[in-house]
């Protein structure tokens, strides 16, 4: 169909298997038909399916899942030898951004899910990107995330087991953008997978975490170093920094 042909723009919510997302497609869906799109990175928790599936029932609607070509953020960051940099993750690029780009349209109304203690991003994005139409449904019903995740909650969906661990966003297990304090906290939740990432970091020689600066190994971090609930929140939504959305523009036309 093209464009001339359909008659009303398309709504996506872009979920992200978190109470917000969760909550904004559900008022969305209270105003009328939309698409909920989630781009699946292929490294979160196994409990994020079981959440998923729960809230399918809540929408009355299936969640379209969306995969970029790579499986996961392992296979990214074996096949790129990049870990993060000045310009972002490169896992987010390729798992997330792309995917997004190509399921898009461009009369789309893209709908995501920022609570009220995140509306400076939501005008930073409607002023970095001009010709997308955004709907903060959460910002408009002046909806915080604590708000969000009582809703779920009280819609009797078990929250995310990440947030039961304490992790503040339901990211992959092993975020590269995760401090020292982050990442000594997956070397008790997780431990294999800090394991398998400072054997990765040796083998690229390259570091997730640094301290003032210096690169640091993880085989080298001191367990006590860090603190996870006092360093900055490791948000890995679809528009996480503006550096990452310059990235790939220059990046998308290999996708085409």
């Amino acid at each position: 169909m093209t464009h001339d042909e359909r008659k009303d723009p398309r709504t996506v919510v872009w979920f992200s298997a978190g109470a917000p997302s969760a909550v904004a497609a559900k008022l969305t869906l209270a105003k009328g038909p939309c698409v909920i799109a989630y781009t699946d990175p292929g490294s979160e928790h196994p409990d994020n399916e079981r959440f998923i599936q729960d809230c399918e029932k809540w929408f009355d609607q299936e969640v379209v899942r969306l995969k970029g070509k790579y499986n996961d953020t392992w296979e990214v960051w074996g096949a790129t030898k990049f870990l993060v940099g000045p310009t972002g993750a490169r896992c987010t690029a390729e798992l997330k951004r792309k995917p997004r780009f190509k399921f898009q349209r461009p009369d789309d109304i893209q709908v995501f899910g920022y609570t009220v203690e995140e509306e400076h991003r939501a005008v930073r994005f409607r002023e970095q990107n001009p010709g997308v139409e955004l709907a903060t449904p959460l910002i408009e019903a002046g909806l915080t995330k604590s708000d969000c995740l009582a809703m779920v909650q009280r819609a009797g969906i078990k929250l995310p087991k990440m947030y039961e661990l304490g992790y503040e966003y339901n990211n992959c297990i092993g975020c590269v953008k995760g401090g020292m304090g982050y990442w000594n906290k997956i070397r008790v939740d997780f431990p294999e997978v800090f394991d398998r990432m400072a054997k990765l970091e040796r083998d690229l020689g390259r570091t997730v975490v640094r301290d003032n600066g210096v690169p640091v190994y993880l085989d080298e971090l001191e367990p006590n170093r860090g603190n996870h609930q006092t360093e900055p929140s490791i948000d890995c939504s679809l528009l996480c920094s503006l550096a990452e959305e310059e990235y790939l523009t220059k990046e998308n036309d290999e996708s085409r």
